[in-house]
């Protein structure tokens, strides 16, 4: 009898040992495949023109060079569409963390009257929306179009991140504070910025990323709604640039001016990724520690 229960405990460690080993080489290889681009992106960012026209560039950089980098950064229009995006991104994002915070704490409050409706009112607007030429009508007659608020206003609330929000209030904000606050004479708005949003740090966090990390790599809206250059996104410029980078080299006689030019469109395209992605890979690692406690406690949305 003994030896048949230490059988069957070695048989499951066995399963287990299996199990993890399987487990382990999938992600494993689901780490190579998303590192691997990201790695090959960046190693070519630093090779030369010659090299990554070749295909030489596998893993490190082949001929070290910064030439990708510094024919993007002598371009000025890189850095006002850095500003601008800088701009954008932090100005539109306070707008939305704003507007949702308004919008999901009465909604999680269960005397708000007309809860129900309102809910139903936003939820509609996540499967129904006028259309890209009603909106585009609307901002003109609004005299917001080829404006800063063309991008600021559009897309000022995520009816998704909204949900997520008021879900974390629901769930992680205990009703006694509200009535020992009332107790103490605060008000709504003062429960709200003394107590609620103090306590709530991680969904604040993750609405913040969400909301930044969006509007980061916007493009469309910009697209459809800017002509002044100088308005113009890093999304945008980075498409201009790409499109100026496709020279056509059989009308350049000079071969010094060919020799340097060789690759060089192939290259500018790897340094601009890695230039427009920098700043949001530097931006998790400072919220990591509120993600995964904001996204799992609002993840229940009721």
């Amino acid at each position: 009898m003994k030896r048949k229960k230490r059988a069957n405990a070695i048989g499951l460690c066995t399963e287990d040992r299996i199990m993890y080993a399987v487990v382990y080489v999938l992600m494993g290889l689901l780490i190579v495949v998303i590192a691997y681009p990201l790695v090959y992106v960046v190693s070519c960012s630093f090779s030369s023109g010659n090299a990554v026209s070749a295909g030489r560039v596998l893993l490190w950089p082949v001929e070290f060079s910064l030439t990708g980098y510094r024919i993007v950064f002598n371009y000025k229009q890189v850095w006002t569409g850095y500003y601008n995006t800088i701009f954008y991104t932090v100005t539109a994002t306070a707008l939305n963390v704003v507007l949702t915070t308004m919008a999901a704490y009465p909604l999680s409050r269960k005397n708000f009257q007309g809860r129900k409706l309102c809910m139903t009112l936003f939820m509609v607007t996540m499967f129904f929306s006028g259309g890209i030429i009603p909106s585009y009508i609307l901002k003109t007659q609004l005299h917001i179009v080829n404006t800063r608020w063309a991008i600021l206003l559009t897309g000022s609330i995520s009816v998704y991140n909204m949900v997520v929000m008021r879900t974390f209030f629901q769930n992680s904000i205990p009703g006694d504070l509200l009535e020992a606050a009332r107790l103490d004479g605060i008000s709504d708005i003062g429960y709200l910025l003394r107590i609620v949003i103090p306590l709530s740090k991680a969904v604040f966090a993750v609405i913040t990323l969400y909301y930044a990390v969006a509007h980061w790599n916007s493009y469309f809206n910009a697209m459809m709604y800017l002509r002044d250059r100088n308005l113009y996104p890093l999304q945008l410029v980075l498409r201009d640039i790409l499109n100026a980078a496709n020279v056509d080299l059989s009308q350049i006689s000079d071969p010094e001016i060919l020799r340097q030019l060789s690759g060089a469109s192939d290259v500018m395209r790897y340094s601009l990724i890695v230039i427009s992605t920098v700043p949001m890979m530097a931006a998790y690692p400072i919220v990591q520690k509120y993600f995964k406690q904001g996204v799992m406690i609002g993840s229940v949305k009721g």
